[in-house]
């Protein structure tokens, strides 16, 4: 039995000046799967730009755009050989400004995906390392090591890279011999930027200046909790940990107390820019670290605006999973004073529709449910909220991509289809009833590339111009739960109270009235309203609440439990 509660780290509404990024929902772009305007069978910033009204009549507050910038694409552009430019295959500077600009006569703001971290081995700098030899000063700009054993022969330390094989790669220095090993905690590919190095933090002090002269109002920031690594690179003590969650473990390697510098740093940099224009620029950081508390050191005062709150995504679909995962980051995050940023999916993840469904297949109508139940939870929680592309046409992965297509380094460098990312960048279905359903078209007598990834055919039923159509569509549900979210005072910043419900349920309170009740059992329950809901994700008659469902209900202010005692909560900042 869920008690009711008040308080968790809930903070006051904003009564002063509003901070757009505290309760805005941003929506993440895969630029490369968006839509096409060239026929090349790749997603391109002219195709954002055509999209833009798309995504104004949805009711989004800004994009999130993956990264563009000049790439040989081993990570489809997370590993960056110029960070103040655009990669052809996607258009050039002048089209970034039209797309900055049109955005702007939306009131779409646009952020920007850097990848500070690592770079490509195409990078100058990094050519430049290769050709200067052992001991120079552009090495000492990367992390190159000698190797161990009597002819340096092997790593210099155990770590695994988290996409599989080891962390670090021989070169071949430029008089011909095997020489020293440089690092890389993805692919070698990527070789890791030294942060203990001046030289790398004036170059994206640069880079951030660059992006910020041209419009940009904010980043995304790739790897937030790496930069930094242990100064003396000694072995782990598990040095697979990384390779075999897919994710930031080794501590030698992640979540250094050093890498708070940098975000004072690019904190400063940012508000340095909203104290001459009065517009706030954000910064939000891909931070994946062991609890809510450390996470919450990343979201400071004086350093990121936002960081993407995973364990909401991770956890299974259950009630009380859901229950301590939200309380944790109210007390441990909301409690500082910052917002929460709450996010299902991303271009990294399985699609919500699959992986609630669970099992192999794409997802069937349980998973659309619960996707769509969650939706709606996340929605109404205090803070912010990312939606990735495809999630608000109730997109399911693709689970049956041939292995001749895949693109995901994690599948070259293991030859293993687990957590291979491909299924869920499969290109948008535009319009239409077979491939490409409208998201590349051909110039004029010209014939249309392929899609870089197949779309098969069952994405005809969720193709845009259907779900535009169907006032039933998971579109629908969120541009309903979007236009909700900013017309009602009670959503967006404010509290969060749980109310007492059956096992199986949750139900909470924002500000004055509004409730929030998701059935996480198959079966209908009685509805801690009465009435019939403002929105559900579902059918939805007074009195019931169905299995596998959310519904939001206006009720008469609801007297509390006694709350359970919470540390004072500091003045949002």
């Amino acid at each position: 039995m869920l008690t009711a509660t008040a308080g968790d780290g809930s903070l006051p509404h904003l009564g002063r000046q509003r901070h757009w990024w505290r309760d805005a929902v941003i929506y993440q772009v895969y630029v490369r799967s968006f839509l096409d305007s060239t026929g090349d069978g790749i997603g391109d910033l002219a195709g954002v730009r055509s999209g833009l009204p798309y995504l104004k009549k949805l009711g989004v507050d800004g994009i999130w755009l993956s990264p563009f910038y000049p790439s040989p694409q081993h990570d489809h552009g997370y590993d960056v050989a110029d960070y103040r430019d655009v990669d052809p295959v996607y258009g050039d500077l002048d089209e970034f400004d039209r797309l900055v600009t049109d955005a702007r006569r939306l009131g779409i703001r646009v952020l920007l995906d850097i990848v500070p971290n690592h770079c490509s081995v195409e990078h100058p700098h990094f050519r430049d390392a290769l050709a200067a030899g052992p001991g120079s000063a552009a090495r000492d700009r990367f992390h190159f090591a000698d190797g161990r054993g009597p002819d340096g022969g092997e790593p210099p330390n155990n770590w695994r890279a988290m996409f599989g094989g080891p962390a670090w790669t021989r070169v071949t220095e430029p008089d011909g011999t095997p020489g020293q090993w440089y690092l890389h905690l993805f692919t070698p590919e990527q070789p890791d930027w030294n942060w203990r190095n001046p030289e790398v933090a004036e170059d994206f002090d640069g880079t951030l200046r660059f992006w910020l002269d041209r419009g940009a109002d904010g980043f995304r920031i790739d790897v937030a909790a790496g930069l930094y690594k242990h100064p003396e690179l000694p072995d782990s003590p598990d040095p697979e940990a990384d390779e075999r969650a897919r994710d930031s473990v080794n501590p030698l390697a992640w979540n250094q107390e050093e890498v708070h510098r940098v975000w004072r740093a690019w904190r400063a940099v940012c508000d340095e820019y909203a104290a001459r224009d009065g517009r706030e620029r954000l910064l939000v950081g891909e931070v994946s670290v062991p609890t809510a508390r450390e996470h919450a050191r990343y979201v400071r005062p004086d350093e990121l605006h936002q960081a993407f709150f995973f364990d909401l995504l991770s956890a299974p679909w259950d009630a009380e999973a859901f229950h301590r995962t939200i309380s944790e980051a109210m007390r441990d995050i909301a409690g500082t004073g910052s917002t929460l940023t709450w996010v299902l999916n991303n271009h990294d993840q399985v699609r919500t529709v699959t992986r609630y469904a669970g099992g192999g297949s794409e997802g069937g109508t349980l998973g659309a449910a619960r996707a769509r139940a969650a939706a709606l939870l996340m929605l109404a929680l205090p803070g912010a909220a990312y939606v990735y592309q495809g999630e608000e046409l109730g997109l399911p992965e693709v689970v049956d991509l041939p292995d001749d297509v895949l693109t995901d380094p994690i599948f070259r460098r293991t030859g293993s289809r687990a957590r291979v990312r491909d299924g869920c960048r499969v290109p948008l279905p535009w319009s239409g009833h077979a491939s490409p359903f409208g998201f590349t078209a051909a110039a004029p007598g010209a014939t249309a590339a392929r899609p870089w990834l197949p779309q098969p055919a069952y994405f005809a039923e969720h193709a845009t111009d259907r779900a535009l159509a169907d006032t039933r569509s998971s579109w629908h549900l969120y541009r309903d739960g979007l236009h909700l979210r900013r017309s009602l005072p009670q959503l967006g910043e404010g509290s969060l109270r749980w109310l007492e419900t059956p096992p199986g349920v949750l139900a909470f309170v924002r500000g004055d009235g509004l409730v929030c009740a998701v059935n996480f059992l198959t079966d209908p329950v009685p509805s801690p309203v009465p009435h019939a809901p403002l929105l559900a994700s579902g059918p939805c008659q007074e009195g019931v609440l169905p299995g596998s469902t959310a519904a939001w209900y206006m009720s008469d202010p609801i007297t509390e439990a006694p709350a359970e005692a919470t540390a004072d909560i500091p003045e949002p900042r």
